[in-house]
Protein backbone atom coordinates (compact mmCIF):
# COMPACT_ATOMS: atom_id res chain seq x y z
CA UNK A 1 0.00 0.00 0.00
CA UNK A 2 2.84 2.20 1.08
CA UNK A 3 4.50 1.72 -2.77
CA UNK A 4 1.05 1.73 -4.20
CA UNK A 5 0.85 5.83 -3.06
CA UNK A 6 3.98 6.81 -3.13
CA UNK A 7 3.25 6.00 -6.97
CA UNK A 8 0.45 7.82 -7.09
CA UNK A 9 1.87 10.98 -4.85
CA UNK A 10 4.67 10.65 -7.98
CA UNK A 11 2.63 10.38 -10.91
CA UNK A 12 0.27 13.41 -9.58
CA UNK A 13 3.77 15.61 -9.23
CA UNK A 14 4.61 14.19 -12.63
CA UNK A 15 1.30 15.53 -13.97
CA UNK A 16 2.09 18.98 -12.32
CA UNK A 17 5.71 19.22 -13.85
CA UNK A 18 4.51 18.09 -16.95
CA UNK A 19 1.80 20.41 -17.63
CA UNK A 20 3.85 23.21 -17.48
CA UNK A 21 6.08 21.95 -20.71
CA UNK A 22 2.84 19.93 -23.02
CA UNK A 23 4.48 20.16 -27.00
CA UNK A 24 1.01 21.53 -28.08
CA UNK A 25 0.56 24.08 -25.49
CA UNK A 26 -0.29 23.45 -21.97
CA UNK A 27 -1.35 19.35 -22.00
CA UNK A 28 -4.94 18.12 -20.55
CA UNK A 29 -4.33 16.18 -17.32
CA UNK A 30 -6.73 13.57 -16.91
CA UNK A 31 -7.56 12.20 -13.01
CA UNK A 32 -9.06 8.84 -14.76
CA UNK A 33 -8.41 6.42 -17.53
CA UNK A 34 -7.68 7.91 -21.26
CA UNK A 35 -10.07 5.63 -23.44
CA UNK A 36 -8.87 5.46 -27.17
CA UNK A 37 -11.62 4.23 -29.11
CA UNK A 38 -15.57 4.81 -29.09
CA UNK A 39 -16.96 1.51 -30.42
CA UNK A 40 -18.74 -1.10 -28.02
CA UNK A 41 -15.81 -1.91 -26.49
CA UNK A 42 -14.96 1.73 -25.45
CA UNK A 43 -17.94 2.52 -24.14
CA UNK A 44 -18.36 -0.39 -21.99
CA UNK A 45 -15.21 0.39 -20.24
CA UNK A 46 -16.30 3.66 -19.83
CA UNK A 47 -19.78 2.78 -18.62
CA UNK A 48 -17.75 0.02 -16.00
CA UNK A 49 -15.61 2.55 -14.47
CA UNK A 50 -18.15 4.90 -14.13
CA UNK A 51 -20.59 3.26 -12.11
CA UNK A 52 -17.48 3.38 -9.58
CA UNK A 53 -17.40 6.79 -9.51
CA UNK A 54 -14.53 7.02 -12.12
CA UNK A 55 -14.53 9.71 -14.66
CA UNK A 56 -12.63 9.35 -18.44
CA UNK A 57 -12.39 10.44 -21.39
CA UNK A 58 -12.67 9.03 -24.89
CA UNK A 59 -11.31 9.68 -27.45
CA UNK A 60 -12.34 8.64 -30.98
CA UNK A 61 -10.87 9.73 -34.57
CA UNK A 62 -14.51 9.07 -36.28
CA UNK A 63 -17.21 11.91 -35.41
CA UNK A 64 -19.96 9.35 -34.05
CA UNK A 65 -19.75 6.29 -31.86
CA UNK A 66 -19.38 2.57 -33.33
CA UNK A 67 -17.95 4.30 -36.42
CA UNK A 68 -17.22 0.45 -37.87
CA UNK A 69 -20.82 0.12 -37.68
CA UNK A 70 -22.38 3.10 -38.88
CA UNK A 71 -19.68 4.08 -41.23
CA UNK A 72 -18.75 0.55 -42.49
CA UNK A 73 -20.72 -1.89 -42.59
CA UNK A 74 -23.70 -3.26 -45.15
CA UNK A 75 -27.49 -2.78 -44.97
CA UNK A 76 -28.33 -6.30 -44.16
CA UNK A 77 -26.21 -7.32 -41.49
CA UNK A 78 -27.68 -8.41 -38.18
CA UNK A 79 -25.64 -9.93 -35.17
CA UNK A 80 -24.39 -12.99 -35.89
CA UNK A 81 -24.44 -15.13 -32.13
CA UNK A 82 -28.11 -14.08 -29.85
CA UNK A 83 -28.60 -10.56 -28.22
CA UNK A 84 -27.62 -12.63 -24.89
CA UNK A 85 -24.13 -13.09 -26.33
CA UNK A 86 -23.56 -9.35 -27.04
CA UNK A 87 -25.11 -7.30 -25.11
CA UNK A 88 -22.61 -5.23 -22.96
CA UNK A 89 -21.97 -4.78 -19.13
CA UNK A 90 -25.04 -2.85 -17.28
CA UNK A 91 -27.47 -3.06 -20.07
CA UNK A 92 -29.49 -5.57 -21.73
CA UNK A 93 -31.19 -5.81 -25.03
CA UNK A 94 -35.04 -4.66 -25.32
CA UNK A 95 -37.14 -7.74 -24.37
CA UNK A 96 -38.90 -6.45 -27.85
CA UNK A 97 -35.43 -6.73 -30.00
CA UNK A 98 -35.28 -10.38 -31.94
CA UNK A 99 -32.74 -12.92 -31.43
CA UNK A 100 -30.54 -11.56 -34.06
CA UNK A 101 -30.80 -7.46 -33.93
CA UNK A 102 -30.50 -5.58 -36.96
CA UNK A 103 -27.85 -3.09 -37.55
CA UNK A 104 -30.32 -0.71 -36.94
CA UNK A 105 -31.40 -2.13 -33.63
CA UNK A 106 -27.94 -2.75 -32.73
CA UNK A 107 -26.68 0.88 -33.08
CA UNK A 108 -30.09 2.18 -31.43
CA UNK A 109 -28.79 0.27 -28.54
CA UNK A 110 -25.53 1.53 -28.48
CA UNK A 111 -26.98 4.93 -28.73
CA UNK A 112 -29.58 4.38 -25.48
CA UNK A 113 -26.32 2.96 -23.78
CA UNK A 114 -23.97 5.58 -24.14
CA UNK A 115 -26.94 8.27 -22.83
CA UNK A 116 -27.74 5.87 -19.87
CA UNK A 117 -24.30 5.99 -18.59
CA UNK A 118 -23.85 9.92 -19.91
CA UNK A 119 -20.85 9.11 -21.93
CA UNK A 120 -19.49 11.73 -24.34
CA UNK A 121 -16.33 11.18 -26.55
CA UNK A 122 -14.34 13.39 -27.99
CA UNK A 123 -14.85 13.26 -31.69
CA UNK A 124 -12.52 13.78 -34.56
CA UNK A 125 -9.43 13.24 -32.28
CA UNK A 126 -7.27 10.90 -33.55
CA UNK A 127 -4.22 9.95 -31.51
CA UNK A 128 -0.96 10.01 -33.39
CA UNK A 129 1.02 8.60 -30.34
CA UNK A 130 0.99 7.27 -27.26
CA UNK A 131 3.71 6.52 -24.97
CA UNK A 132 4.46 5.94 -21.69
CA UNK A 133 7.01 8.84 -19.84
CA UNK A 134 8.93 6.45 -17.22
CA UNK A 135 10.36 9.66 -16.03
CA UNK A 136 7.28 11.75 -15.05
CA UNK A 137 5.72 8.22 -14.70
CA UNK A 138 2.25 8.71 -16.48
CA UNK A 139 0.76 8.32 -20.27
CA UNK A 140 1.57 10.98 -22.91
CA UNK A 141 -1.28 10.48 -25.31
CA UNK A 142 -1.12 12.68 -28.41
CA UNK A 143 -3.48 13.86 -30.78
CA UNK A 144 -3.32 16.34 -33.45
CA UNK A 145 -5.28 19.59 -31.17
CA UNK A 146 -4.19 17.94 -27.68
CA UNK A 147 -2.01 16.11 -25.59
CA UNK A 148 -3.45 14.14 -22.64
CA UNK A 149 -1.37 13.05 -19.52
CA UNK A 150 -3.05 10.22 -17.90
CA UNK A 151 -2.03 7.24 -15.23
CA UNK A 152 -4.05 4.61 -17.57
CA UNK A 153 -4.35 4.04 -20.65
CA UNK A 154 -7.50 1.95 -22.29
CA UNK A 155 -6.60 0.75 -26.28
CA UNK A 156 -10.12 0.34 -27.21
CA UNK A 157 -9.74 0.76 -30.87
CA UNK A 158 -10.12 -3.28 -31.43
CA UNK A 159 -8.94 -6.07 -33.68
CA UNK A 160 -11.33 -4.44 -36.68
CA UNK A 161 -9.76 -0.97 -36.90
CA UNK A 162 -8.44 -0.83 -40.68
CA UNK A 163 -9.01 -2.71 -43.48
CA UNK A 164 -6.85 -5.35 -45.11
CA UNK A 165 -6.57 -4.78 -48.74
CA UNK A 166 -4.76 -7.58 -49.98
CA UNK A 167 -1.60 -7.61 -52.98
CA UNK A 168 -3.53 -9.15 -56.15
CA UNK A 169 -1.77 -9.27 -59.43
CA UNK A 170 -3.43 -7.38 -62.41
CA UNK A 171 -5.62 -5.40 -59.47
CA UNK A 172 -4.68 -2.05 -60.88
CA UNK A 173 -5.65 -3.66 -64.86
CA UNK A 174 -9.14 -4.30 -63.86
CA UNK A 175 -11.51 -2.27 -65.56
CA UNK A 176 -14.50 -2.49 -63.14
CA UNK A 177 -14.77 -1.51 -59.33
CA UNK A 178 -12.96 -2.71 -56.86
CA UNK A 179 -14.13 -2.18 -53.01
CA UNK A 180 -13.65 -3.53 -49.91
CA UNK A 181 -17.18 -4.66 -47.96
CA UNK A 182 -16.34 -1.65 -45.87
CA UNK A 183 -17.64 -0.30 -48.62
CA UNK A 184 -20.46 -2.40 -49.91
CA UNK A 185 -23.76 -1.28 -48.87
CA UNK A 186 -26.43 -3.40 -50.81
CA UNK A 187 -26.76 -5.39 -53.87
CA UNK A 188 -29.19 -2.54 -55.52
CA UNK A 189 -26.03 -1.30 -56.77
CA UNK A 190 -24.62 -4.48 -58.18
CA UNK A 191 -27.70 -5.85 -60.13
CA UNK A 192 -27.18 -7.45 -62.87
CA UNK A 193 -23.91 -7.50 -62.87
CA UNK A 194 -21.13 -10.41 -62.76
CA UNK A 195 -19.23 -10.30 -59.18
CA UNK A 196 -16.75 -11.47 -57.38
CA UNK A 197 -16.52 -11.96 -53.87
CA UNK A 198 -12.99 -12.77 -52.39
CA UNK A 199 -12.95 -13.86 -48.71
CA UNK A 200 -15.19 -16.58 -47.79
CA UNK A 201 -15.80 -15.36 -44.03
CA UNK A 202 -19.23 -14.62 -42.35
CA UNK A 203 -19.13 -10.99 -43.75
CA UNK A 204 -18.05 -13.03 -47.91
CA UNK A 205 -20.94 -15.21 -46.88
CA UNK A 206 -23.56 -12.90 -46.42
CA UNK A 207 -22.70 -10.08 -49.03
CA UNK A 208 -23.01 -12.94 -51.65
CA UNK A 209 -26.35 -13.96 -50.87
CA UNK A 210 -27.10 -10.07 -50.57
CA UNK A 211 -26.26 -10.31 -54.11
CA UNK A 212 -28.07 -12.96 -55.04
CA UNK A 213 -31.26 -11.69 -53.57
CA UNK A 214 -30.61 -8.23 -55.65
CA UNK A 215 -30.13 -9.45 -59.00
CA UNK A 216 -26.71 -9.95 -59.25
CA UNK A 217 -24.67 -12.90 -60.12
CA UNK A 218 -22.14 -13.51 -57.33
CA UNK A 219 -19.02 -15.84 -57.02
CA UNK A 220 -16.50 -16.52 -54.24
CA UNK A 221 -13.07 -17.22 -53.69
CA UNK A 222 -12.44 -19.79 -51.72
CA UNK A 223 -8.57 -19.88 -50.78
CA UNK A 224 -8.56 -22.10 -47.73
CA UNK A 225 -9.82 -24.77 -45.50
CA UNK A 226 -13.62 -23.34 -44.17
CA UNK A 227 -16.25 -24.05 -41.24
CA UNK A 228 -19.54 -23.94 -42.13
CA UNK A 229 -22.24 -24.25 -39.75
CA UNK A 230 -25.48 -23.66 -38.83
CA UNK A 231 -26.23 -20.51 -37.68
CA UNK A 232 -29.04 -22.83 -35.11
CA UNK A 233 -29.65 -26.52 -34.14
CA UNK A 234 -33.16 -27.53 -33.31
CA UNK A 235 -34.09 -24.01 -32.75
CA UNK A 236 -31.41 -23.46 -30.46
CA UNK A 237 -28.64 -21.04 -31.08
CA UNK A 238 -25.21 -23.08 -31.96
CA UNK A 239 -23.30 -21.08 -30.03
CA UNK A 240 -25.09 -20.87 -27.14
CA UNK A 241 -25.27 -24.68 -27.35
CA UNK A 242 -21.41 -25.42 -28.12
CA UNK A 243 -21.29 -23.05 -24.95
CA UNK A 244 -23.70 -24.98 -22.90
CA UNK A 245 -22.04 -28.63 -24.12
CA UNK A 246 -18.44 -26.98 -23.35
CA UNK A 247 -19.66 -27.31 -19.41
CA UNK A 248 -19.61 -31.04 -19.20
CA UNK A 249 -17.88 -32.31 -22.44
CA UNK A 250 -14.24 -31.80 -23.64
CA UNK A 251 -13.77 -29.51 -26.61
CA UNK A 252 -12.90 -32.30 -29.19
CA UNK A 253 -15.95 -33.73 -28.05
CA UNK A 254 -18.00 -31.06 -28.61
CA UNK A 255 -16.67 -30.49 -32.31
CA UNK A 256 -17.44 -34.05 -33.14
CA UNK A 257 -21.01 -33.28 -32.36
CA UNK A 258 -20.94 -30.15 -34.36
CA UNK A 259 -19.36 -31.21 -37.23
CA UNK A 260 -22.12 -34.71 -37.17
CA UNK A 261 -24.88 -32.28 -36.85
CA UNK A 262 -23.66 -30.19 -39.67
CA UNK A 263 -22.90 -32.86 -41.82
CA UNK A 264 -26.98 -33.81 -41.35
CA UNK A 265 -28.22 -30.26 -41.74
CA UNK A 266 -25.83 -29.08 -44.18
CA UNK A 267 -24.67 -32.15 -45.95
CA UNK A 268 -20.64 -32.68 -47.13
CA UNK A 269 -19.37 -28.80 -47.84
CA UNK A 270 -16.69 -30.30 -49.91
CA UNK A 271 -18.63 -31.60 -52.57
CA UNK A 272 -19.21 -27.84 -53.52
CA UNK A 273 -15.59 -26.87 -52.75
CA UNK A 274 -15.73 -25.77 -49.26
CA UNK A 275 -13.44 -28.09 -47.89
CA UNK A 276 -12.90 -28.52 -43.86
CA UNK A 277 -9.76 -28.11 -42.02
CA UNK A 278 -8.77 -31.21 -40.02
CA UNK A 279 -8.92 -29.24 -36.99
CA UNK A 280 -12.54 -28.75 -35.23
CA UNK A 281 -14.45 -25.55 -35.23
CA UNK A 282 -14.26 -24.91 -31.99
CA UNK A 283 -10.57 -25.70 -31.54
CA UNK A 284 -9.47 -23.99 -34.35
CA UNK A 285 -11.36 -21.14 -32.98
CA UNK A 286 -9.40 -20.87 -29.48
CA UNK A 287 -5.72 -21.56 -31.60
CA UNK A 288 -5.71 -19.52 -34.39
CA UNK A 289 -8.87 -17.01 -33.69
CA UNK A 290 -10.48 -18.08 -37.27
CA UNK A 291 -14.11 -18.03 -36.46
CA UNK A 292 -16.65 -20.70 -38.29
CA UNK A 293 -19.36 -19.21 -40.98
CA UNK A 294 -22.83 -19.79 -39.68
CA UNK A 295 -24.58 -20.87 -42.56
CA UNK A 296 -28.21 -17.88 -43.15
CA UNK A 297 -28.58 -19.63 -46.24
CA UNK A 298 -25.96 -19.05 -48.93
CA UNK A 299 -24.72 -22.74 -48.51
CA UNK A 300 -28.34 -23.19 -50.78
CA UNK A 301 -27.76 -20.37 -53.23
CA UNK A 302 -24.34 -22.22 -53.85
CA UNK A 303 -25.47 -26.01 -54.07
CA UNK A 304 -28.73 -24.58 -56.70
CA UNK A 305 -25.71 -23.38 -58.62
CA UNK A 306 -26.45 -19.14 -58.02
CA UNK A 307 -23.45 -18.87 -56.54
CA UNK A 308 -19.98 -20.21 -57.86
CA UNK A 309 -17.11 -21.21 -55.78
CA UNK A 310 -13.61 -20.16 -56.99
CA UNK A 311 -9.97 -21.11 -55.48
CA UNK A 312 -7.76 -18.66 -54.84
CA UNK A 313 -6.85 -15.85 -57.78
CA UNK A 314 -3.61 -16.18 -59.69
CA UNK A 315 -4.42 -12.56 -61.27
CA UNK A 316 -6.77 -9.88 -62.75
CA UNK A 317 -7.26 -9.52 -65.94
CA UNK A 318 -8.86 -6.31 -67.54
CA UNK A 319 -12.00 -7.62 -67.63
CA UNK A 320 -12.14 -10.85 -65.37
CA UNK A 321 -10.26 -13.41 -63.06
CA UNK A 322 -7.79 -16.28 -63.64
CA UNK A 323 -7.31 -18.59 -61.20
CA UNK A 324 -4.78 -21.08 -59.70
CA UNK A 325 -7.08 -23.82 -61.11
CA UNK A 326 -6.39 -22.57 -64.51
CA UNK A 327 -10.01 -21.87 -64.63
CA UNK A 328 -11.06 -17.69 -66.32
CA UNK A 329 -13.74 -16.15 -66.15
CA UNK A 330 -15.58 -12.60 -67.01
CA UNK A 331 -16.33 -10.29 -63.93
CA UNK A 332 -18.03 -6.79 -63.93
CA UNK A 333 -17.21 -6.19 -59.79
CA UNK A 334 -14.69 -7.35 -57.24
CA UNK A 335 -15.96 -6.99 -53.74
CA UNK A 336 -13.28 -7.86 -51.14
CA UNK A 337 -14.55 -9.58 -47.96
CA UNK A 338 -11.03 -9.82 -46.38
CA UNK A 339 -11.22 -8.48 -42.62
CA UNK A 340 -9.71 -5.81 -40.87
CA UNK A 341 -6.51 -5.40 -38.28
CA UNK A 342 -5.59 -3.57 -35.64
CA UNK A 343 -3.93 -0.45 -36.04
CA UNK A 344 -2.39 -0.21 -32.67
CA UNK A 345 1.11 -0.53 -34.13
CA UNK A 346 1.12 2.59 -35.76
CA UNK A 347 0.54 4.93 -32.72
CA UNK A 348 1.21 3.17 -29.13
CA UNK A 349 5.07 3.29 -28.18
CA UNK A 350 5.05 0.19 -26.67
CA UNK A 351 6.98 -3.22 -27.93
CA UNK A 352 6.27 -5.81 -24.83
CA UNK A 353 2.10 -6.29 -24.51
CA UNK A 354 1.74 -5.51 -28.33
CA UNK A 355 2.57 -7.19 -31.37
CA UNK A 356 4.42 -5.53 -33.74
CA UNK A 357 3.25 -8.07 -36.30
CA UNK A 358 -0.31 -8.01 -36.00
CA UNK A 359 -1.06 -5.38 -33.17
CA UNK A 360 -3.08 -7.52 -30.69
CA UNK A 361 -1.95 -8.74 -27.00
CA UNK A 362 0.85 -11.43 -27.49
CA UNK A 363 -0.72 -12.78 -24.25
CA UNK A 364 -3.54 -15.20 -25.39
CA UNK A 365 -7.45 -14.84 -23.84
CA UNK A 366 -8.22 -14.41 -20.75
CA UNK A 367 -4.67 -12.92 -19.53
CA UNK A 368 -4.44 -9.74 -23.01
CA UNK A 369 -6.13 -7.43 -21.11
CA UNK A 370 -3.43 -5.92 -18.51
CA UNK A 371 -0.20 -5.04 -19.45
CA UNK A 372 2.31 -2.50 -17.49
CA UNK A 373 2.92 0.71 -15.79
CA UNK A 374 -1.22 1.32 -16.27
CA UNK A 375 -1.67 -0.51 -19.80
CA UNK A 376 -5.01 -2.15 -20.52
CA UNK A 377 -6.53 -3.68 -23.92
CA UNK A 378 -10.05 -4.16 -24.27
CA UNK A 379 -11.69 -5.97 -27.70
CA UNK A 380 -9.06 -7.93 -28.32
CA UNK A 381 -10.10 -11.47 -27.70
CA UNK A 382 -11.08 -12.49 -31.13
CA UNK A 383 -14.48 -13.67 -29.33
CA UNK A 384 -16.91 -10.23 -30.11
CA UNK A 385 -18.81 -8.42 -27.85
CA UNK A 386 -18.66 -10.97 -25.45
CA UNK A 387 -14.98 -11.28 -25.18
CA UNK A 388 -14.86 -7.32 -24.99
CA UNK A 389 -17.31 -7.25 -22.13
CA UNK A 390 -15.76 -9.57 -19.85
CA UNK A 391 -11.97 -7.08 -20.24
CA UNK A 392 -14.43 -4.26 -19.72
CA UNK A 393 -15.46 -5.43 -16.29
CA UNK A 394 -11.64 -6.59 -15.47
CA UNK A 395 -10.42 -3.39 -16.51
CA UNK A 396 -12.93 -1.29 -14.41
CA UNK A 397 -12.33 -3.67 -11.23
CA UNK A 398 -8.53 -3.41 -11.73
CA UNK A 399 -8.45 0.19 -12.05
CA UNK A 400 -10.65 0.76 -8.87
CA UNK A 401 -9.00 -1.66 -6.60
CA UNK A 402 -5.52 0.31 -7.58
CA UNK A 403 -6.46 3.85 -7.81
CA UNK A 404 -9.91 4.69 -6.84
CA UNK A 405 -8.92 6.82 -3.57
CA UNK A 406 -7.14 9.66 -5.68
CA UNK A 407 -9.67 9.90 -8.24
CA UNK A 408 -12.35 12.16 -8.95
CA UNK A 409 -15.10 11.81 -6.15
CA UNK A 410 -17.91 12.14 -8.21
CA UNK A 411 -20.85 9.33 -7.72
CA UNK A 412 -23.09 7.90 -10.45
CA UNK A 413 -26.54 8.61 -10.13
CA UNK A 414 -28.49 6.10 -8.18
CA UNK A 415 -29.68 3.26 -9.56
CA UNK A 416 -27.27 2.46 -11.56
CA UNK A 417 -26.16 -0.81 -9.24
CA UNK A 418 -28.34 -2.89 -8.74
Amino acid sequence: MEHSRDRELEGKQAHDRLEMKGARGVPERVHGPVIVGAGPSGLASAACLKVRGISSVILERANCIASLWQLKTYDRLSLHLPKQFCELPLMPFPESFPTYPTKQQFLAYLVEYAKRFDLKPVFNETVECAEYDAKFMCWRVRTEKTEYLCSWLVVATGENAEEVIPKIDGMVDFAGPVIHTSKYRSGDAFQCMKVLVVGCGNSGMEVCLDLCNNGANPSIVVRDTVHVLPREILGRSTFGLSMWLLKWFPVQMVDRFLLLVARVMLGDTAQVGLDRPHLGPLQLKNMSGKTPVLDVGTLAKIRAGEIKVYPAIKRLTRRGAVFVDGRASAFDAVILATGYRSNVPSWLKERNFFSDKDGLPRKPFPNGWKGDCGLYAVGFTKRGLLGASMDAKRIAQDIERCCKPRLSNSKPPSGWHK
